[in-house]
């Protein structure tokens, strides 16, 4: 009889144990994820403004015939995060190989390409096996399609071109025009 009496213990504290740790696993599962995208909403990426100087990591690409945009695979195409940098921007990259120095304009997207990375489209896979991932140095010339958004230039400094307005501050309103 005590055999059984002692089984029976065994069992039911086989099952309370079982039953803590499932309920402990559940809540440390439930708060990792919430924690994760606490932390994803936290570190939103905010566009650069043009003319700002960013440190990148730069890989390259060769595969594909049409990026993002709908435009052909080319030199002088690159792929960016479209929440950094949109669809339609243009950047100078500088890198330590002065071979692919230049101005590039971001036409495409990646599921690998994320924060601060950007990957250089090359015609030779052999050329972009030997690139590798280096780090660069990023200047965002324009961000996106509106050419308002660019980085001022000499002629806009001589003639004192009008800041530019983001978008969201307009409120889809005309400016009003000035006297």
């Amino acid at each position: 009889m005590s055999t059984a009496t002692t089984g029976w213990r065994k069992f039911a504290l086989t099952v309370l144990a079982v039953t803590a740790f499932v309920a402990l696993y559940e809540a440390t599962i439930l708060d990792s994820k919430r924690a994760a995208t606490e932390t994803l909403a936290s570190e939103a990426l905010v566009p650069p403004e043009p003319g700002t100087h960013l440190a990148f990591v730069a890989t390259a690409y060769c595969k594909g015939l049409v990026t993002k945009s709908g435009v052909a695979v080319q030199a002088g195409i690159a792929a960016a995060d479209p929440s950094l940098l949109p669809v339609g921007s243009v950047v100078e990259i500088d890198s330590p190989d002065s071979r692919y120095d230049g101005i590039y304009t971001i036409l495409d997207t990646g599921p690998a390409v994320q924060g601060n990375q950007v990957d250089i489209y090359m015609w030779s896979c052999h050329e972009a096996l030997r690139f590798g991932r280096k780090p660069i140095g990023l200047t965002v010339l324009r961000l996106g399609w509106n050419p308002r958004a660019t980085a001022p230039g000499f002629m806009d400094r001589l003639f004192k071109r009008a800041e530019y307005v983001p978008n969201s501050t307009l409120s889809g309103r005309p400016l009003p025009m000035a006297p």
